[in-house]
Protein backbone atom coordinates (compact mmCIF):
# COMPACT_ATOMS: atom_id res chain seq x y z
CA UNK A 1 0.00 0.00 0.00
CA UNK A 2 1.04 3.33 -1.26
CA UNK A 3 1.78 5.70 2.00
CA UNK A 4 1.14 9.17 1.99
CA UNK A 5 3.71 12.10 1.42
CA UNK A 6 4.41 14.68 3.91
CA UNK A 7 6.78 17.53 3.52
CA UNK A 8 8.67 19.13 6.69
CA UNK A 9 9.88 22.35 6.94
CA UNK A 10 12.01 23.50 10.05
CA UNK A 11 15.19 25.24 9.39
CA UNK A 12 16.39 22.78 13.28
CA UNK A 13 17.54 19.42 12.10
CA UNK A 14 17.05 18.05 15.63
CA UNK A 15 13.28 18.67 14.97
CA UNK A 16 13.36 17.78 10.96
CA UNK A 17 15.26 14.04 12.53
CA UNK A 18 12.44 13.46 15.69
CA UNK A 19 9.18 14.75 12.92
CA UNK A 20 10.87 12.07 10.33
CA UNK A 21 11.49 9.36 13.16
CA UNK A 22 7.68 10.39 14.31
CA UNK A 23 6.39 9.91 10.95
CA UNK A 24 8.25 7.59 8.69
CA UNK A 25 6.54 4.32 9.85
CA UNK A 26 3.40 5.60 8.52
CA UNK A 27 4.46 7.67 6.02
CA UNK A 28 6.40 9.19 2.90
CA UNK A 29 8.80 11.73 4.71
CA UNK A 30 11.45 14.55 2.80
CA UNK A 31 12.59 17.41 4.12
CA UNK A 32 13.58 21.00 3.69
CA UNK A 33 15.19 23.88 6.06
CA UNK A 34 13.09 26.85 4.61
CA UNK A 35 10.25 27.92 2.85
CA UNK A 36 12.17 28.87 -0.22
CA UNK A 37 13.44 25.12 -0.67
CA UNK A 38 10.12 24.10 0.82
CA UNK A 39 8.17 25.47 -2.38
CA UNK A 40 11.01 23.89 -4.70
CA UNK A 41 10.20 20.86 -2.94
CA UNK A 42 6.40 20.75 -3.20
CA UNK A 43 6.67 20.87 -6.84
CA UNK A 44 9.06 17.91 -7.13
CA UNK A 45 7.70 15.49 -3.90
CA UNK A 46 4.26 15.81 -4.63
CA UNK A 47 3.57 16.02 -1.24
CA UNK A 48 -0.46 15.46 0.51
CA UNK A 49 0.54 16.93 3.71
CA UNK A 50 2.99 19.78 4.65
CA UNK A 51 4.67 20.51 7.94
CA UNK A 52 5.98 23.90 8.56
CA UNK A 53 7.63 25.74 11.52
CA UNK A 54 6.76 29.23 12.15
CA UNK A 55 10.10 31.10 12.42
CA UNK A 56 12.59 30.44 9.49
CA UNK A 57 15.71 31.90 8.30
CA UNK A 58 15.04 33.20 4.08
CA UNK A 59 11.42 32.29 4.26
CA UNK A 60 9.20 32.09 7.10
CA UNK A 61 6.13 30.09 7.46
CA UNK A 62 3.98 32.74 7.11
CA UNK A 63 5.27 33.60 3.58
CA UNK A 64 6.01 29.88 2.74
CA UNK A 65 1.82 29.46 3.09
CA UNK A 66 0.88 33.24 1.15
CA UNK A 67 2.80 31.78 -1.68
CA UNK A 68 1.98 28.67 -2.01
CA UNK A 69 -1.86 29.45 -1.75
CA UNK A 70 -1.00 31.82 -4.62
CA UNK A 71 -0.54 28.65 -6.82
CA UNK A 72 -3.59 27.39 -8.35
CA UNK A 73 -1.63 23.71 -8.41
CA UNK A 74 -0.05 23.97 -4.72
CA UNK A 75 -3.09 25.90 -2.78
CA UNK A 76 -5.24 22.75 -1.72
CA UNK A 77 -2.17 21.34 0.04
CA UNK A 78 -3.39 21.38 3.67
CA UNK A 79 -0.56 22.73 6.27
CA UNK A 80 0.19 22.02 9.52
CA UNK A 81 2.31 24.97 11.44
CA UNK A 82 4.47 24.36 14.17
CA UNK A 83 6.08 27.14 16.66
CA UNK A 84 7.42 27.85 19.77
CA UNK A 85 5.21 30.47 20.66
CA UNK A 86 1.88 30.42 22.13
CA UNK A 87 0.48 34.06 21.89
CA UNK A 88 -3.20 33.87 20.11
CA UNK A 89 -1.93 36.79 17.45
CA UNK A 90 0.72 33.82 16.47
CA UNK A 91 -1.90 31.19 15.58
CA UNK A 92 -4.27 33.88 14.21
CA UNK A 93 -1.98 35.14 11.90
CA UNK A 94 -0.87 31.43 11.02
CA UNK A 95 -4.19 30.74 10.10
CA UNK A 96 -5.02 33.76 8.00
CA UNK A 97 -1.76 33.05 6.20
CA UNK A 98 -3.12 29.48 4.87
CA UNK A 99 -2.64 27.58 7.62
CA UNK A 100 -5.19 24.65 8.05
CA UNK A 101 -3.82 23.53 11.98
CA UNK A 102 -1.60 24.86 14.27
CA UNK A 103 0.39 23.10 16.92
CA UNK A 104 2.61 24.34 19.75
CA UNK A 105 5.74 23.16 20.14
CA UNK A 106 6.80 20.94 22.02
CA UNK A 107 3.93 18.74 21.00
CA UNK A 108 3.33 15.00 21.22
CA UNK A 109 3.97 12.74 18.54
CA UNK A 110 1.05 11.29 18.81
CA UNK A 111 -1.15 14.34 18.89
CA UNK A 112 0.39 15.37 15.69
CA UNK A 113 -0.49 11.87 14.20
CA UNK A 114 -3.98 12.41 14.86
CA UNK A 115 -4.40 15.95 13.47
CA UNK A 116 -2.69 14.50 10.39
CA UNK A 117 -5.19 11.64 9.55
CA UNK A 118 -7.69 14.20 10.60
CA UNK A 119 -6.26 16.67 7.64
CA UNK A 120 -5.75 13.86 5.47
CA UNK A 121 -9.40 12.41 5.51
CA UNK A 122 -11.23 15.79 5.16
CA UNK A 123 -8.98 16.68 2.39
CA UNK A 124 -10.30 13.79 0.60
CA UNK A 125 -13.52 14.41 1.25
CA UNK A 126 -13.84 17.33 0.38
CA UNK A 127 -11.55 18.32 -2.56
CA UNK A 128 -12.94 18.72 -5.64
CA UNK A 129 -10.07 18.01 -7.91
CA UNK A 130 -7.50 15.32 -10.29
CA UNK A 131 -5.53 13.24 -7.86
CA UNK A 132 -2.84 13.71 -10.47
CA UNK A 133 -2.37 17.60 -11.53
CA UNK A 134 -4.63 18.66 -7.98
CA UNK A 135 -6.37 20.95 -10.49
CA UNK A 136 -10.13 21.63 -9.89
CA UNK A 137 -12.17 18.41 -11.29
CA UNK A 138 -15.83 18.37 -13.13
CA UNK A 139 -17.99 19.18 -10.61
CA UNK A 140 -16.05 22.65 -10.32
CA UNK A 141 -15.35 23.14 -14.00
CA UNK A 142 -19.52 22.97 -14.81
CA UNK A 143 -20.01 25.60 -11.62
CA UNK A 144 -17.10 27.70 -13.61
CA UNK A 145 -18.94 27.22 -17.08
CA UNK A 146 -22.65 28.06 -15.15
CA UNK A 147 -20.89 31.42 -13.34
CA UNK A 148 -19.60 32.49 -16.81
CA UNK A 149 -22.44 31.91 -18.38
CA UNK A 150 -24.98 33.82 -16.18
CA UNK A 151 -22.50 36.58 -16.01
CA UNK A 152 -23.48 37.45 -19.72
CA UNK A 153 -19.87 38.87 -20.97
CA UNK A 154 -17.53 37.48 -23.64
CA UNK A 155 -15.63 34.55 -23.04
CA UNK A 156 -14.50 31.50 -24.29
CA UNK A 157 -13.54 27.88 -23.16
CA UNK A 158 -10.47 26.39 -24.40
CA UNK A 159 -10.91 22.33 -24.72
CA UNK A 160 -6.73 20.87 -24.72
CA UNK A 161 -5.76 17.56 -24.66
CA UNK A 162 -3.01 15.97 -26.52
CA UNK A 163 -2.09 13.81 -29.65
CA UNK A 164 -0.42 10.30 -29.86
CA UNK A 165 -0.56 10.17 -26.21
CA UNK A 166 -1.56 6.08 -26.16
CA UNK A 167 1.44 5.32 -28.70
CA UNK A 168 3.93 6.96 -25.99
CA UNK A 169 2.06 5.65 -22.80
CA UNK A 170 2.62 1.59 -24.60
CA UNK A 171 5.98 1.82 -25.01
CA UNK A 172 7.58 4.29 -21.99
CA UNK A 173 4.68 3.23 -19.46
CA UNK A 174 2.38 5.21 -17.75
CA UNK A 175 4.13 7.07 -15.17
CA UNK A 176 6.08 8.48 -17.71
CA UNK A 177 2.78 9.21 -19.18
CA UNK A 178 1.85 11.61 -16.36
CA UNK A 179 4.96 12.88 -16.28
CA UNK A 180 3.67 14.87 -19.41
CA UNK A 181 0.34 15.40 -18.42
CA UNK A 182 1.45 17.63 -15.20
CA UNK A 183 3.41 19.01 -17.41
CA UNK A 184 0.81 19.93 -19.52
CA UNK A 185 -0.95 20.79 -16.75
CA UNK A 186 1.67 23.52 -15.80
CA UNK A 187 2.10 24.88 -18.80
CA UNK A 188 -1.74 25.77 -19.17
CA UNK A 189 -1.47 27.41 -15.59
CA UNK A 190 1.37 29.52 -16.68
CA UNK A 191 -0.26 31.08 -19.79
CA UNK A 192 -3.50 31.64 -18.66
CA UNK A 193 -1.71 33.88 -15.75
CA UNK A 194 0.46 35.58 -18.23
CA UNK A 195 -2.63 36.35 -20.09
CA UNK A 196 -5.14 37.13 -17.63
CA UNK A 197 -3.54 36.65 -14.06
CA UNK A 198 -5.89 35.40 -11.42
CA UNK A 199 -8.94 36.21 -13.92
CA UNK A 200 -9.24 32.95 -15.90
CA UNK A 201 -9.75 29.48 -14.37
CA UNK A 202 -8.08 25.87 -15.63
CA UNK A 203 -9.09 22.65 -14.95
CA UNK A 204 -8.48 18.87 -15.40
CA UNK A 205 -11.79 16.98 -17.02
CA UNK A 206 -9.20 13.78 -16.66
CA UNK A 207 -6.48 11.46 -18.51
CA UNK A 208 -4.78 14.57 -20.86
CA UNK A 209 -8.01 16.11 -21.49
CA UNK A 210 -8.06 19.98 -19.77
CA UNK A 211 -10.14 22.95 -20.17
CA UNK A 212 -9.42 26.90 -19.62
CA UNK A 213 -12.11 29.57 -19.25
CA UNK A 214 -10.89 33.23 -19.67
CA UNK A 215 -12.25 36.16 -21.83
CA UNK A 216 -12.89 35.63 -25.23
CA UNK A 217 -9.76 38.32 -26.39
CA UNK A 218 -7.03 36.69 -24.66
CA UNK A 219 -7.75 32.73 -26.00
CA UNK A 220 -6.25 32.77 -29.01
CA UNK A 221 -2.71 34.38 -27.28
CA UNK A 222 -2.91 31.62 -24.74
CA UNK A 223 -3.56 28.57 -26.67
CA UNK A 224 -0.57 30.04 -28.99
CA UNK A 225 1.54 29.68 -25.82
CA UNK A 226 0.63 26.74 -24.52
CA UNK A 227 1.46 25.44 -28.26
CA UNK A 228 4.42 26.93 -28.17
CA UNK A 229 5.88 25.68 -24.98
CA UNK A 230 4.79 22.08 -25.17
CA UNK A 231 6.36 22.01 -28.42
CA UNK A 232 9.27 22.85 -27.06
CA UNK A 233 9.32 20.54 -24.19
CA UNK A 234 7.90 17.40 -25.97
CA UNK A 235 11.42 16.15 -27.19
CA UNK A 236 13.13 15.78 -23.52
CA UNK A 237 10.17 13.42 -22.53
CA UNK A 238 11.93 10.82 -25.27
CA UNK A 239 15.11 9.09 -24.98
CA UNK A 240 18.21 9.86 -27.38
CA UNK A 241 17.18 7.66 -29.84
CA UNK A 242 13.51 8.84 -30.38
CA UNK A 243 13.81 12.21 -30.26
CA UNK A 244 16.44 11.78 -33.01
CA UNK A 245 14.43 10.33 -35.40
CA UNK A 246 11.30 12.21 -34.61
CA UNK A 247 8.99 9.46 -34.36
CA UNK A 248 8.15 5.86 -32.64
CA UNK A 249 6.37 3.05 -33.92
CA UNK A 250 3.30 1.57 -32.35
CA UNK A 251 0.07 0.42 -32.14
CA UNK A 252 -3.07 2.64 -33.02
CA UNK A 253 -6.69 2.11 -30.86
CA UNK A 254 -7.49 -0.60 -33.59
CA UNK A 255 -3.81 -2.41 -33.28
CA UNK A 256 -2.99 -1.69 -36.83
CA UNK A 257 1.26 -0.83 -36.34
CA UNK A 258 1.89 3.26 -36.73
CA UNK A 259 4.66 5.83 -36.77
CA UNK A 260 3.46 7.91 -34.50
CA UNK A 261 5.09 11.65 -34.39
CA UNK A 262 6.28 13.15 -30.57
CA UNK A 263 2.83 14.14 -28.28
CA UNK A 264 1.77 17.45 -29.64
CA UNK A 265 -1.08 19.16 -28.05
CA UNK A 266 -4.57 20.03 -29.44
CA UNK A 267 -7.19 23.10 -28.71
CA UNK A 268 -10.64 23.72 -29.31
CA UNK A 269 -11.65 26.92 -28.42
CA UNK A 270 -15.66 27.57 -27.84
CA UNK A 271 -16.52 31.38 -27.37
CA UNK A 272 -20.35 33.25 -26.88
CA UNK A 273 -18.85 35.90 -28.97
CA UNK A 274 -20.51 34.64 -32.66
CA UNK A 275 -23.30 32.82 -30.51
CA UNK A 276 -25.52 32.91 -27.86
CA UNK A 277 -24.48 30.28 -25.38
CA UNK A 278 -27.50 28.96 -22.83
CA UNK A 279 -26.75 25.87 -21.02
CA UNK A 280 -23.22 24.09 -20.34
CA UNK A 281 -23.80 20.87 -22.58
CA UNK A 282 -23.74 23.37 -25.21
CA UNK A 283 -20.45 23.95 -24.51
CA UNK A 284 -19.31 20.64 -24.00
CA UNK A 285 -20.37 19.91 -27.71
CA UNK A 286 -19.21 22.54 -29.32
CA UNK A 287 -15.65 21.54 -27.47
CA UNK A 288 -15.68 18.07 -28.41
CA UNK A 289 -16.43 18.58 -32.57
CA UNK A 290 -13.68 21.78 -32.12
CA UNK A 291 -10.99 19.40 -30.47
CA UNK A 292 -11.75 16.69 -33.68
CA UNK A 293 -11.32 18.56 -36.10
CA UNK A 294 -7.82 20.42 -34.42
CA UNK A 295 -6.54 16.83 -33.67
CA UNK A 296 -7.07 16.04 -37.42
CA UNK A 297 -4.57 17.97 -38.43
CA UNK A 298 -1.67 15.87 -37.08
CA UNK A 299 0.43 18.76 -35.31
CA UNK A 300 -0.17 20.91 -32.40
CA UNK A 301 -2.42 23.69 -33.33
CA UNK A 302 -5.90 25.74 -31.77
CA UNK A 303 -9.21 25.95 -33.97
CA UNK A 304 -11.87 28.52 -32.98
CA UNK A 305 -15.36 27.87 -33.69
CA UNK A 306 -16.37 30.47 -36.26
CA UNK A 307 -20.03 29.50 -36.48
CA UNK A 308 -22.70 32.18 -35.73
CA UNK A 309 -26.00 31.59 -34.60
Amino acid sequence: MRKERILIIDDDPDIRDVLDLSLSEYYTVSAASNGKEGLEMVKTKNPELIITDYNMPVMNGLEFCRQLRRDILLRHLPVIMLTGKSETKDMVTGIESGADDYLVKPFEPETLLARIRMILKRTTRSLDANPLTHLPGNSSIMEEFQSYIDADKPFAVGYADLDKFKVYNDKYGFEHGDEIIRALARILIDATQLSCGDDAFVGHIGGDDFVFICADDKADTISQNVIDAFDKLSPSFYDEVDRAAGFIMGLDRQGNPIKAALVSVSIGIVSNVNQKITHVAQIGELGADLKKFAKSVGRSNFQRDQRKK
